[in-house]
């Protein structure tokens, strides 16, 4: 039985839902950690597949504060529409009063006998033959301590590698136990950032001002392929795209995010 990346439990009402924050799902330094913006995304997701009980198409989220552990961020489920295939649907997640993410999505699916996919997975060495990506903190009991993450193209932290393309490509897993399905697609989703410092050569990323993720066809895989691309940089903002694949070359989603740039390191 496979082990959940988040522990998102229902309520009485099926319409609220409640997460538990601990430092498992949270992101930065030790002592002021907070939660991944990707878990928030994923848990919204995964509170309106089972409101609506209808899968994912699109769902972007908006995040505006931080929630830290171990508070508990509520989800509260809005469906104003709701049809014969497919729903628009809306959570707010929050703590106590305050907001900290807003998700807006589609979901449904309908019969159709076309599918075609034209986004190609890139031409890179298998997982296990690229190079292990080090997180740059020590977080082994938080949440980059549960994923593995391995360089098939332009990331070097260590070296300051620059990327002249802002393309960077990397396989990453859960630890073993944790199934890749459509939520842990968006946890995922949330590296675009990861890929600012290859294209700029120098140690940095950011903190991201919203994700949007697209579902295309779902197949299980241990590894997904995430090929990332940082579009520009400017005023202090920046815009990534990623496009994530399964291991047999099955495009599983895509997804863009704008962030605040952050830059750690004190090259001018």
């Amino acid at each position: 039985m496979s082990e959940p990346f988040f522990h998102l439990q229902p309520t009485h009402n099926p319409h609220r839902w409640y997460l538990p924050i601990d430092p498992k799902i949270c992101v930065g330094p030790p002592d002021k950690c907070f939660m991944f913006g990707g878990v928030g995304l994923a848990s919204a997701i995964r509170a309106m597949e089972q409101t609506c009980e209808r899968p994912v198409v699109w769902a972007t989220a908006q995040y505006l504060s931080f929630a830290r552990p171990p508070s508990v961020v509520d989800l509260d489920v809005w469906v104003p529409a709701h049809g014969k295939s497919n729903s628009q649907a809306r959570v707010i997640g929050h703590v106590g009063d305050k907001e900290i993410f807003t998700v807006n999505a589609a979901l449904g699916q309908r019969d159709n006998e076309i599918s075609q996919t034209w986004l190609k997975a890139p031409d890179v060495p298998a997982p296990m033959d690229c190079p292990l990506r080090e997180h740059w903190r020590d977080q082994r009991d938080m949440l980059h301590g549960r994923l593995q993450t391995r360089v098939a193209y332009g990331q070097d932290r260590k070296t300051g590698t620059l990327s002249p393309d802002g393309r960077s490509i990397l396989w990453i897993r859960p630890t073993p136990g944790i199934t890749i399905d459509r939520a842990m697609l968006a946890v995922i989703a949330d590296f675009v950032p990861s890929g600012i410092g290859s294209a700029l050569g120098r140690a940095a990323g950011g903190n991201s001002l919203d994700n949007t993720i697209r579902y295309c066809q779902f197949v299980p895989t241990e590894w997904v392929l995430c090929d990332i691309h940082v579009q520009a940089i400017h005023g202090g903002f920046a815009h990534g795209s990623m496009s994530m694949f399964a291991q047999t070359g099955e495009l599983l989603a895509t997804a863009s995010q704008s962030l605040i740039l952050r830059i750690h390191d004190t090259a001018k």
